[in-house]
């Protein structure tokens, strides 16, 4: 075989492969999600859908879900399955919370890190320096931060004027941003209920308007994420621990260093999240406040396929599901219902497609009874409201699982030496 032919057989899709989605493609995506969604605001009724406000507010839900999301994909890509990820979102919402009130928000952030941080250095030392299952130390880590946090607020909170012993003393807020021109123009455009170009000016808008200033924090360690572990030789040391520890030993890596690095960082990241929801999200700590937010990011992370761009994806979808009951309730989620109906006739369609008939016949007999539920009520119980982002959860889940790809050494037990 000449040298032209083997080049191009090696650079050839293999076959039964996927190709990656190209930027063109995905913004013809994101650009035909957008028109359905606007599409299904017309019949619904349900103007709030894409409401400067309603953005704004997935945005604020989104973050700390992000942020856990972030964490876990240090974490994961250096080998090391993070479940503790809630358990750190704790400890920084109190450490954030107890600082915060005394010193200064900005304080109550950094605490909030470093909370976060002792939590990820406990689960480093656990699980990479003693080699216990990295799921049993992530549930320990879990419980032990819920135990810790109540005994500590008895003596912080308890008897403080406005703490107790289940929440602290509200925390002054962090500085916003909002850009007074171009928001008036996009909240003005979005109340005329244009098709299309309201949604987009109500996601502008939401953008530009009452940000605070973590939250723009927040945003911007997604593209340095995705710079530091793509883009550096520090990145490619630390990605290589998770997928062969062992190869990476005998280049000279130190797996331990580089392992004990990244789930550090990956606690530092839940905690900041944690910090966010005590002192932007809601302006004190309150006990049990999470809500299971780290184990969303967790979920985040997987639909995005430990890549800092899908699991931002993932996280303003699991916000945006969240922050539908807040705005319009049980009208909100009753549009919903009409937007999963369309999802699923368009997925008919690709599965036959693809000749995959039993489940083209599953999805359409889903579709039909969302569209039934849909067409034959006016809203949703409430039980359902307070429940769709956790349905979202398992839905998107169960809809990617055939195109998750994870790091291959990930939660791989590995001792020190193997490579030598």
């Amino acid at each position: 075989m000449s040298t032209s032919k083997a080049t191009a057989a090696r650079h050839a899709p293999k076959k039964g492969g996927r190709r990656k989605l190209t930027l063109p493609v995905v913004l013809l995506i994101i650009a035909g999600g957008l028109a359905l969604v606007s599409l299904v605001r017309l019949i619904s009724g349900a103007d709030d859908i894409t409401s400067v406000g309603q953005v704004a507010g997935a945005l604020e839900l989104a973050v700390p879900i992000g942020l856990a999301g972030l964490g876990g994909l240090w974490a994961e890509r250096a080998g090391v399955v993070n479940i503790g990820l809630e358990g750190m979102m704790i400890l920084g919402t109190w450490f954030g919370a107890w600082a915060g009130f005394q010193w200064g928000p900005w304080m109550g952030v950094l605490f909030g890190i470093l909370g976060g941080c002792l939590g990820g250095l406990l689960h480093a030392v656990i699980t990479v320096t003693f080699g216990v299952n990295h799921i049993v130390s992530g549930v320990a880590i879990n419980i032990l931060a819920v135990g810790v946090t109540r005994y500590l607020s008895n003596f912080a909170f308890d008897g403080v004027q406005g703490g107790s012993s289940k929440q602290s003393p509200r925390i002054d807020p962090i500085d916003k941003i909002t850009i007074p021109g171009l928001s008036d123009w996009m909240q003005d455009i979005q109340q005329h209920h244009w098709f299309l170009v309201s949604d987009i000016a109500g996601i502008i808008g939401g953008l530009v308007t009452g940000l605070s200033l973590l939250t723009l924090l927040a945003l911007l360690l997604i593209p340095a994420t995705w710079w530091i572990l793509w883009r550096t030789s520090f990145g490619l040391r630390l990605r290589s621990c998770g997928e062969s520890p062992v190869a990476a030993e005998t280049l000279g890596v130190n797996v331990y260093k580089y392992k004990y690095i990244a789930v550090t960082i990956s606690g530092g990241l839940a905690g900041l999240g944690g910090a966010f929801l005590a002192i932007v999200a809601t302006g004190i700590y309150q006990e049990g406040q999470t809500g299971g937010r780290g184990y969303i990011g967790l979920a985040a992370m997987i639909f995005g396929n430990w890549m800092p761009g899908g699991m931002a994806l993932g996280a303003g979808l699991f916000g945006f599901t969240d922050s539908l009951k807040l705005r319009g309730g049980a009208e909100n989620v009753h549009a919903m219902l009409l937007l999963l109906a369309i999802l699923l006739v368009i997925a008919v369609f690709w599965q036959l497609y693809k000749k995959k008939y039993v489940s083209a016949v599953i999805s359409a007999a889903v579709s039909a009874l969302l569209f039934t539920w849909y067409f034959l009520t006016d809203q949703v119980p409430s039980q359902f409201v307070d429940a769709a982002p956790y349905v979202t959860t398992l839905l998107v889940l169960s809809l990617s699982a055939q195109r998750l790809r994870m790091p291959k050494a990930d939660g791989v037990p590995y001792r020190k030496g193997e490579g030598k």
